[in-house]
């Protein structure tokens, strides 16, 4: 009864070794996963700062405070056409605006 089981255990473990090895080399040669539209944008390809502020200023903006790189985005501290200053989520590609936030005024 015991040798009968250490062979069974031998057996067992031997044909999950001989699986794993099989399994590894073609998990291993998979390709990598095709890239999203969700993938964050490399940087090369975004607007600079000055094309940015520029387009911001054409669509009414002013009083530009503080642009910073952040989370695959822009963010700009402004004063917007109507007069109150907000904070801007731009897409840092193409330059549109993703959110508006309006700030408290002092």
């Amino acid at each position: 009864m015991r040798a009968t089981t250490l062979i069974a255990t031998l057996a067992l473990t031997g044909g999950l070794i001989g699986a794993g090895a099989t399994v590894a080399p073609a998990s291993a040669q998979s390709p990598a996963p095709a890239a999203t539209s969700a993938a964050p944008a490399a940087q090369s390809n975004w607007m600079s700062i000055k094309d940015l502020l520029n387009k911001l200023e054409a669509a009414g903006y002013r009083d530009f405070r503080e642009v910073e790189r952040d989370d695959n985005r822009y963010e700009v501290k402004a004063v917007d056409p109507q007069g109150q200053r907000v904070e801007l989520d731009v897409d840092p590609v193409t330059g549109d605006i993703l959110k508006t936030e309006v700030k408290r005024s002092k």
